[in-house]
């Protein structure tokens, strides 16, 4: 007889990273930051190691949450604070913050200030963001193919970042980010 508890646990995926993309922005839906789960969905990118990059859509919504459920933890840069709020409007996210691994929110407690993904990425990757949120809804909203393949393009980059600061601290337990008062890198150092 198999020993289920066991299968269970190898049917964990280990770490999934994510990032979600969206159609509003805060000062077009009714409550602005406080109605995050308004924003709708335009794409969600995830990556774990056997499936790679994969892109998801506002029609996918449902079977991504189930899919979520197999991977632990759950990472993101500021997951908790949004891409889980949006997820939200589509079914139960309960189980995401059980599992979450949300860079932004440790990192943020442990300097006493929010860091910019772009900053990790420079100082400790060498690596910049292709866009921003802003001009991902943008092109969004265009319709053109072109640019919403830019939208997948900058989404999949944010995430492949976010993977690779989680790979890195994970392997060199610290991160750099660049403090501006003293023009230098930081280090951060840190464990997950």
């Amino acid at each position: 007889m198999k020993n289920l508890a066991f299968d269970f646990g190898a049917a964990r995926g280990g770490p999934l990273v994510l990032d979600v993309e969206t159609q509003f922005l805060s000062d077009e839906v009714a409550g602005g930051w406080s109605a995050v789960h308004k924003f709708r969905i335009a794409l969600v990118v995830t990556w774990d190691e056997q499936n790679g990059l994969r892109v998801w859509y506002e029609e996918d919504a449902p079977r991504l949450l189930r899919e979520l459920e197999r991977f632990e933890p759950i990472v993101t840069f500021n997951g908790e604070n949004f891409d889980f709020k949006v997820l939200s409007a589509y079914g139960p996210v309960d189980a995401l913050y059980r599992k979450s691994l949300d860079m932004l929110a440790q990192l943020s407690r442990k300097l006493g200030f929010r860091v910019k993904l772009d900053s990790l990425a420079h100082a400790t990757l060498q690596r910049k963001k292709t866009g921003s949120g802003t001009e991902s809804v943008t092109w969004w909203r265009s319709g053109d193919p072109a640019q919403r393949q830019k939208v997948v393009d900058y989404c999949k980059m944010d995430v492949e970042i976010t993977r690779d600061l989680y790979l890195f601290a994970k392997e060199h337990g610290y991160l750099l980010i660049h403090d501006l008062r003293q023009n230098a890198h930081r280090r951060i150092d840190i464990s997950w």
